[in-house]
């Protein structure tokens, strides 16, 4: 009975979209509460083994973007600390006003985390760009004091875009509707989403599909070339300039280019539910607990990569 009692005080604090009768819903937000432990332990456990490899291994300290993948793994291991928040309301749900200001503080945090990522894998692209196409010159243009102002930039861009949203302008994203005053006494607002549109993932969408398009479009034309030398003068001297060419570079790519095309694909839908429930078009609880979790999954999907595209 106690714990009959306890499942159906969790059902009343937490959004269950999905479901449709009192027992129905106890389930959904058993459900929804094991993807969020799940995913917070994921989470955690995946960045700390990143940071823990970078921590151990000096020779990955080598490459500048290491800078902002060690940037991107401490983000993503803080937003799985702030999963604790919605995994500990739980047991100890607040009312009043401490329940808005701790969904505030949540969702505010939540999207910093995540814009950091965002603003990280676009500088990584612009790095990969100047890399190869500025190599003879990139040593002096991308140095480690410049990659560390740069990192502060990013952080600070990031807490200053989404400062608005405590102001009463609009809501920053979905991660607090867990708390039900995020659920149904914040409202988005479709110009606040347009200004993070346009300031946030427009600009480093089309930074990163621009370098990555050039990026392979110089690879191609660099192994092109490299096969006709082959064609003309077979030789041990050819085969050993293709070798220490571009390829390196190339595959480095690929696997921060798989990166960032799982970050997209994975937030993308979060986005477009986004601007559509901001314009009033479409406005289902159950697409926004699954885009946002979804989208946050993506600070685990991250470590996944990392391992399966680069042994090293």
């Amino acid at each position: 009975l106690n714990m009959s009692s306890s499942v159906t005080n969790i059902s009343e604090h937490l959004s269950c979209p999905l479901g449709f009768g009192h027992y129905n819903a106890v389930d959904i937000c058993i459900l929804e509460t094991v993807v969020i432990v799940l995913l917070t332990f994921l989470i955690i456990a995946g960045n700390l083994t990143v940071i823990f490899v970078f921590h151990c291994a000096p020779l990955l300290h080598h490459y500048t973007t290491s800078y902002f993948i060690q940037t991107m793994a401490y983000a993503d291991l803080f937003v799985g600390v702030s999963c604790l928040v919605p995994t500990l309301s739980l047991l100890h749900y607040s009312t009043g006003v401490h329940e808005s200001l701790t969904c505030q503080v949540f969702g505010y945090i939540i999207s910093v985390l995540k814009s950091v990522s965002m603003a990280c894998l676009a500088c990584i692209s612009v790095d990969r760009y100047l890399a190869i196409t500025k190599p003879l010159s990139y040593n002096q243009l991308v140095t480690p004091c410049r990659l560390r102002i740069c990192i502060i930039l990013i952080w600070i861009y990031s807490c200053l875009i989404f400062l608005p949203s405590f102001f009463g302008w609009g809501k920053p994203g979905y991660h607090g509707d867990i708390f039900e005053w995020c659920a149904t006494s914040w409202l988005t607002n479709a110009y606040f989403t347009g200004f993070i549109v346009c300031l946030l993932y427009a600009p480093a969408a089309l930074v990163i599909c621009f370098t990555y398009f050039h990026i392979f479009k110089i690879c191609r034309q660099h192994t092109k070339e490299i096969h006709d030398r082959r064609a003309r003068f077979p030789s041990h001297e050819v085969d050993a300039a293709g070798e220490t060419g571009h390829s390196p570079d190339r595959r480095y790519a690929m696997v921060l280019f798989r990166i960032t095309s799982v970050f997209y694909v994975l937030w993308l839908p979060y986005i477009i539910y986004f601007l559509l429930e901001s314009s009033r078009v479409l406005e289902n609880p159950s697409l926004s607990f699954l885009t946002t979790w979804l989208a946050i999954s993506n600070s685990f999907c991250n470590c996944v990569i990392y391992s399966l595209s680069n042994s090293v």
